[in-house]
């Protein structure tokens, strides 16, 4: 099965960025689209975070880790790759990116339903150890991909129900990462520093809101871009509530 995945969308994007050469009328060609300008927030909404949490400085989107919470992007995506890369500024740091996921966080919540592309910082494993002094997989660090807050996915690789990176390629404090993220018709497949890893399919949501995490450690984002593909069938169900300005 997750052969057959990565067969179709290999084929998918291979049509679509070859500009749709079977098509009979001239199709306009996705085009990669910045999602931050390096200046200032613009295309960026605060949902349950501090006026301080998220920043512009340097060219570099800054997060401050405080209060735990998301930023969310002002219109939701259907099918699309997503390219960010990111850097943690503290030992045992933690965010991520949900894709797919709602534009609002319930009461009671700091965090929404949508899929997550976890980001930790190396030393996450050695400063959580469990009450017996073991340590978590190491796996976990690396790309993990899961269904949060209510949305439910089939992982490629499972553990429990999250689906682990089968190589480690993370980079570690202070280090750049690179994540590439193709999201096409409920199945996600992760590349880490250049090589795909990881990936889940069957997922409950097929459209929503990006939302950038702040979990409590400072973390830097860049060359945050977006090229939008084809829709595809989608029911209402699947689709993330629109969130009134």
């Amino acid at each position: 099965m997750m052969k057959h995945h990565a067969v179709l969308l290999a084929a998918a994007v291979l049509v679509i960025l070859t500009g749709h050469a079977l098509a009979q009328e001239p199709v306009e060609t996705p085009q990669w689209v910045d999602l931050f300008n390096g200046a200032d927030l613009t295309g960026w909404v605060n949902v349950n975070t501090a006026g301080d949490t998220w920043s512009a400085r340097d060219g570099l989107l800054v997060c401050s880790g405080h209060p735990i919470g998301v930023m969310r992007s002002e219109k939701q995506y259907e099918n699309f790759i997503l390219h960010i890369e990111w850097r943690h500024m503290e030992a045992g740091g933690n965010s991520g990116v949900f894709v797919w996921s709602e534009g609002a966080v319930p009461e009671g919540a700091q965090l929404p339903k949508g899929v997550e592309v976890q980001m930790l910082e190396l030393d996450w494993v050695n400063l959580n150890k469990g009450a017996d002094g073991e340590l978590p997989p190491i796996a976990y660090v690396h790309g993990e991909l899961f269904g949060a807050n209510g949305a439910v996915t089939i992982p490629d690789n499972p553990r429990g129900s999250r689906s682990k990176s089968i190589e480690n390629r993370c980079k570690g404090k202070g280090e750049w990462n690179v994540y590439d993220v193709v999201c096409v018709d409920g199945v996600i497949k992760l590349a880490v520093n250049g090589k795909f890893v990881n990936g889940i399919s069957g997922s409950s949501v097929k459209k929503g809101y990006l939302c950038l995490e702040s979990e409590g450690a400072e973390i830097h984002f860049r060359n945050i871009r977006i090229l939008e593909l084809p829709s595809g069938v989608i029911a209402p169900e699947q689709i993330a509530p629109l969130v009134q300005p």
